[in-house]
């Protein structure tokens, strides 16, 4: 695979933090994975005076701390790891930081963890996953099981779907997982001018997706797969691709998404964002094309 040789894990000092370390060790193999840097980002790395002033002797630096609390969470995982990392504390804001250091250390994916619901750190996942503009990997809270048996990639025929089901066929016979794509297709809303029934008019657009599928296959050299094609209903997409990777019991969720290197707002395809909105409990791989998006972030580094 090779693709993901250097890998950055963001660490928040919470409960997430060994959930994620967990995750970490089953997909190193998988992904062939060579080096991990596990980073956090704090405000202030200095200390008020008062406390250092009472407590000369027993405090050590607060990046030193966190270091230590870092690799004690990472001892502590069972069994131990067995590839090269390095802990990296810095100060400064996550968000900017993040992908400062992600382009200093050249690394080629980002981890991140998502906890169950709402919370306060799903604008730094949805930003980071927009702006960094290599793969992203989301991890959620519940822990591993070890195993990755059912693989769902929604795709839409585009080279961004290919550059999905690539890296699946990998996973795939790394791991025996079965593979599978999901498509949505849509009854255009003026179906009725032509005197079908919806009914009708979704079988048309039924047979003319499963035609572009084939299609794909056969101009992009990919072997036959499995593919559920599902009618886009009154719920928002991400709804309908949810529902159907909870019926199959799905594993990871491998997306696609579609890059603006031209545009100083790096953009995930819309249903990729909402995907990653919406998201919070099967691991999600969101693939990009490499070097897609590199243009703007060079151009933020030499602001």
């Amino acid at each position: 695979m090779k693709q993901f040789k250097k890998v950055m894990v963001g660490l928040d000092l919470s409960h997430l933090d060994e959930i994620l370390i967990s995750n970490i060790k089953i997909f190193v193999p998988i992904l062939d994975i060579e080096k991990v840097y596990f980073i956090h980002f704090s405000k202030s790395l200095i200390l008020p005076n008062e406390v250092t002033s009472a407590y000369p002797d027993l405090l050590a630096p607060l990046d030193e701390t966190i270091e230590s609390q870092i690799q004690y969470e990472i001892e502590k995982t069972k069994p131990e790891l067995d590839f090269d990392f390095e802990i990296i504390v810095k100060e400064g804001n996550p968000q900017e930081s993040m992908l400062r250091w992600c382009n200093i250390k050249e690394t080629d994916l980002l981890i991140m963890g998502r906890k169950k619901g709402k919370t306060p750190s799903d604008s730094l996942v949805k930003n980071l996953s927009q702006k960094y503009p290599r793969p992203v990997l989301l991890l959620p809270e519940t822990p591993p099981t070890g195993q990755i048996n059912n693989i769902l990639l929604p795709i839409d025929f585009s080279k961004h779907s290919k550059v999905s089901i690539l890296l699946a066929l990998e996973i795939s016979k790394k791991t025996n997982a079965t593979l599978q794509c999901c498509h949505m297709y849509t009854v255009p809303s003026g179906y009725s001018k032509t005197g079908k029934t919806f009914e009708e008019f979704a079988t048309i657009m039924l047979e003319n997706a499963k035609k572009d599928f084939k299609a794909f296959l056969e101009e992009n050299d990919l072997p036959d797969l499995l593919c559920t094609f599902i009618l886009h209903d009154k719920k928002d997409e991400a709804d309908n691709i949810m529902d159907f990777a909870h019926s199959i019991k799905t594993d990871l969720l491998i997306v696609g998404s579609r890059g603006r290197s031209r545009s100083a707002a790096v953009l995930l395809g819309s249903v990729a964002e909402k995907l990653v909105n919406s998201n919070h409990d099967i691991p999600m791989l969101v693939m990009k094309e490499k070097g897609e998006n590199m243009g703007f972030l060079e151009a933020l580094f030499r602001i």
